[in-house]
């Protein structure tokens, strides 16, 4: 008489902390290209503009400009980085077919979604920490309001990398991912007050500047080390934050849609 082994079928568990790791692994180990090129272009931008600018423009009473210039720096670095690392992902998933290993194993739209977004948010961080490494060492630069630094850098890593996620929904070809970061991110980041105070601006640029949320990013996390800001942290704040929200529950809604991704 033979006896047959009964086997309880065991829940699958999630794919979640291998997809997160598999992305943050993607910049890791390019790092040459992924960390140190971000941090040579900002350190570029740093000398030159400190260069042309340091004696003929003063933002802050007793703050030099080349000072003034580096949160404006680590904020930039951090959104085209934080924008790149899931629009590039997805995009080179789709164009080599190996995006049917993502949505194969169990994991829901939520937990992929959560993936890129904090693999996003970890490139955005490390970039925007070595390039403040390296500027203070050009210029003093102090943090008088930790919070204030830390919350804007997530919100705004946040920010970028769900729109990166949507992006690279969006783009089926490297071309429409090109467009998307030169007419959208390019813009939104150079005209938002990296290189300058925007009450230098006349008034009718002021207004505009007013309604990118980029803007609020930048002044918000500049306030952390300065605590002077053009606006005020705690509207920049609920700016920055409703952006996210936004951003993030349309990209869950793709996702959920399993849009461009089962076609």
């Amino acid at each position: 008489m033979t006896t047959q082994k009964i086997v309880i079928p065991q829940p699958a568990g999630s794919g979640f902390p291998t997809l997160l790791r598999k992305e943050v692994m993607r910049f890791v180990k390019v790092g040459f290209q992924t960390i140190a090129a971000p941090v040579l272009t900002a350190l570029l931008y740093l000398v030159v503009f400190a260069q042309v600018l340091q004696n003929r423009v003063q933002v802050y009473d007793a703050v030099p400009y080349t000072t003034f210039l580096v949160p404006g720096l680590m904020m930039m670095s951090m959104l085209q980085n934080s924008f790149a690392n899931p629009s590039s992902s997805l995009i080179q998933s789709r164009i080599t077919g190996n995006l049917v290993f993502i949505l194969l194993p169990p994991i829901s739209h939520r937990e992929i979604f959560w993936a890129y977004l904090l693999a996003a948010v970890a490139r955005g961080l490390l970039v925007g920490l070595c390039v403040g490494l390296v500027a203070t060492a050009f210029a003093g630069l102090s943090i008088q309001q930790p919070f204030w630094v830390l919350a804007f850098a997530v919100l705004a890593c946040g920010i970028m990398g769900a729109l990166g996620i949507i992006a690279g929904l969006w783009s089926e070809k490297f071309d429409q991912l090109a467009a998307f970061q030169n007419f959208l991110i390019l813009p939104a980041t150079f005209l938002s007050g990296v290189f300058y105070s925007i009450h230098s601006l006349p008034a009718f640029w002021q207004q505009v500047s007013h309604w990118n949320p980029v803007f609020y990013a930048i002044d918000g996390f500049r306030y952390g080390f300065f605590s002077r800001a053009d606006a005020s942290p705690w509207h920049s704040l609920a700016v920055v934050g409703g952006v996210f929200i936004v951003l993030a529950l349309y990209a869950q809604w793709l996702l959920a849609r399993g849009y461009k991704l089962r076609s």
